[in-house]
C-alpha cells in the first residue's frame, strides 16, 4: 500500500488548477510505478492528482474526500476495479470512473460500462489515449460544475425572486432592496420602460412581513379618470351608469398587503388628490359612498417619467411626490449593465424552454456576441421577448443567429468582426491616444462580460490562448 502526490507541475500547466478547469483526480493501481506514471501524465494537464497503490487505499480515499474522476485498474490483489467503481458512484453519482483492463478481462470491462463507468482503456496503456479520455471526462465535469454554479445563482437570485443580476449596479440595487423590504416605507421605483420595475416591486413585497397578504398591481396610464378611481377605491351600486352592484377596489382587495401603482406619473390630477388623502388618513371612500373604509396597505409606485419635471410643468403634485418617494430606487437600463446579459440569457432560455416544452442545449457564441452587443432600447423586457422568440422558432436544439428575430438579424459586419460591439460608445475615438495596455485591459474585460466569464470562449474571440488569457487576467487583476 503506497500513496504519492502528483509530481510538481510547471507554472504554465499549474495555472488552470486555480480556476474552474482543474478537476480532482484519483489514480488506483497495484503497480505503484505504473500508477505514478499515470499520475505524472495527468498532473501535467493541470489537474489535482492523488495516486494510490492498492484498492483498499483507493476505497479509503474515496470515502474520505471527493473526486471528480477516478482512474482504476480493473484487476487488483485486494479490492478490484468494479468495487472501486461501485464505491465511487455511491460516494458521488456524478464521479466519472475510467477502468484500465487487460485483453483477457474485456467482458468485465463491458460489465463496468453497464454499471456506469465512463469508458475503459486496454493495456498496454497508451498515455495519449489516457490523456484524451481524462480530458473528455473532465469537460463533462467542468460543464456540470458551471451549470450547478449558474443554477445556484439563478435559483438563489440573491434572495429576491425575479431580480437577476451580478453586475455592480444590480448587486447594489439588491443590497438596497434587502434594507428596504422589511419596512413599511413607501417606495418610488424609477427606470426606463422594460427595466423590470414590477419585478422589483414584487421582490420588495415577497421579502417583507406582508408577503402572506395580497400583492396587487394597477397600471395608472391604461385607464380613464373615472375608471381609475373605481379601480382604486371601489364603488357602490348606482354610483354611475352600469354600476349595477357594489365593487371592492384595489385598496380594499390589497388590505394587509401591498399595492403597486405602475406609471403613477400618468395619474390624473383629480385622482392624485384623492390618493394623497388616502396616504395621509389611511382611509378610502368608495365612489358614490360617504362611508370611509379603513385600509392598511403599503404603497409601491413606479414611473419612467421625470416627476420633478412633471411637477415644474404642473402635471404632478409636489406633496404627493414626496409622500410616494420616502425611498427611491433607480433601476439601471440594460445597456449600462451588459455584464448581466449572459446570466439573463441563461435564465430566460431555461424559463422558456420549460414553458414551451423545447429541448434547448444552449446558445452559440455568435448569437451571444450579437445579443451582448445590441443596445436593447426595450431593456430586459425586450431581451426576454427575443429569447422567447428564439426558443419558439428553434428547430435544432441550439439557439443560433438564424433564430434571431428581425430587429437582430445578423449582418456582415457583426459576422466578420464579432468583437466590434465591445466599443459601446460607437467608434474608436475614445480609445485613441490611450496606452495599449489600457486598451487591452478594456477589451479583455468586455469580452469576458460578453461570454459570461467563459475564458475558453473569450480567448477564442480575442484570438489568444487560454493560458495567455489567464496570465492577462492575473496581470490586470480582473475578476
Amino acid at each position: 500500500m503506497a500513496s504519492s502526490p502528483a509530481p510538481p507541475r510547471s507554472s504554465d500547466s499549474a495555472e488552470p488548477s486555480a480556476g474552474a478547469t482543474a478537476v480532482r483526480l484519483l489514480v488506483v493501481d497495484n503497480d505503484i510505478v505504473h500508477a505514478r506514471t499515470m499520475g505524472e501524465v495527468l498532473g501535467r494537464l493541470g489537474h489535482q492528482v492523488t495516486v494510490v497503490g492498492s484498492g483498499v487505499e483507493g476505497s479509503r480515499r474515496i470515502e474520505a474526500e471527493p473526486f471528480d474522476i477516478v482512474v482504476t485498474d480493473l484487476m487488483m490483489n485486494d479490492i478490484g476495479g468494479l468495487e472501486i467503481l461501485a464505491r465511487a458512484k455511491q460516494a458521488a453519482a456524478e464521479t466519472e470512473v475510467i477502468v484500465v483492463t487487460g485483453h483477457g478481462t474485456i467482458p468485465s470491462a463491458v460489465q463496468a460500462m453497464q454499471q456506469g463507468a465512463f469508458t475503459y482503456l486496454q493495456k498496454p496503456l497508451d498515455m495519449a489515449h489516457l490523456r484524451a479520455a481524462v480530458e473528455k471526462a473532465a469537460e463533462g465535469v467542468i460543464l456540470r460544475r458551471q451549470n450547478l454554479e449558474l443554477n445556484r445563482r439563478l435559483d438563489e437570485k440573491f434572495g429576491f425572486e425575479g431580480v437577476v443580476g451580478q453586475s455592480p449596479q444590480m448587486l447594489g440595487l439588491i443590497e438596497r432592496l434587502k434594507r428596504i423590504a422589511p419596512t413599511d416605507a413607501t417606495v418610488l421605483i424609477q427606470g426606463e420602460t422594460g427595466t423590470g420595475k414590477e419585478l422589483v416591486a414584487q421582490a420588495v413585497h415577497q421579502n417583507s412581513p406582508r408577503k402572506s397578504k395580497p400583492f396587487v398591481a394597477l397600471n395608472c396610464a391604461a385607464l380613464s379618470e373615472n375608471i381609475l378611481e373605481s379601480e382604486l377605491f371601489g364603488h357602490v351600486r348606482g354610483a354611475f351608469t352600469d354600476a349595477s352592484s357594489d365593487r371592492v377596489g384595489k385598496f380594499e382587495f390589497a388590505n394587509g398587503g401591498t399595492l403597486f401603482l405602475d406609471e403613477v406619473g400618468d395619474m390624473p390630477m383629480a385622482t392624485q388628490i384623492k390618493l394623497l388623502r388616502v396616504l395621509e388618513s389611511g382611509e378610502i371612500t368608495r365612489v358614490g359612498s360617504n362611508t370611509p373604509v379603513r385600509v392598511n396597505v403599503r404603497i409601491l409606485s413606479a414611473t419612467n417619467r421625470n416627476l420633478e419635471e412633471a411637477i415644474a410643468s404642473g402635471g404632478f403634485r409636489s406633496d404627493l411626490y414626496h409622500r410616494l418617494k420616502v425611498v427611491t430606487i433607480g433601476i439601471p437600463p440594460l445597456r449600462d449593465r451588459t455584464g448581466d446579459i449572459p446570466l439573463l440569457i441563461e435564465h430566460f432560455v431555461k424559463t422558456f424552454a420549460k414553458r414551451h416544452g423545447k429541448a434547448i442545449k444552449g446558445m452559440s457564441l455568435p448569437a451571444r456576441v450579437k445579443l451582448g452587443s445590441y443596445p436593447w432600447p426595450g431593456n430586459v423586457r425586450q431581451l426576454r421577448n427575443v429569447i422567447e422568440s428564439m426558443v419558439v422558432v428553434d428547430c435544432d436544439e441550439m439557439l443560433d443567429v438564424d433564430d434571431l428575430p428581425i430587429e437582430l438579424e445578423p449582418d456582415s459586419a457583426a459576422t466578420a468582426a464579432p468583437t466590434a460591439g465591445l466599443d459601446m460608445n460607437g467608434g474608436l475615438g475614445p480609445l485613441v491616444g490611450r496606452p495599449l495596455e489600457e486598451i487591452e485591459r478594456i477589451f479583455i474585460t468586455e469580452t469576458l462580460k460578453l461570454t459570461g466569464g467563459n475564458r475558453e470562449q473569450a480567448a477564442d474571440l480575442l484570438g489568444i490562448g487560454e493560458r495567455t488569457l489567464y496570465r492577462k487576467i492575473k496581470e490586470y487583476q480582473l475578476t
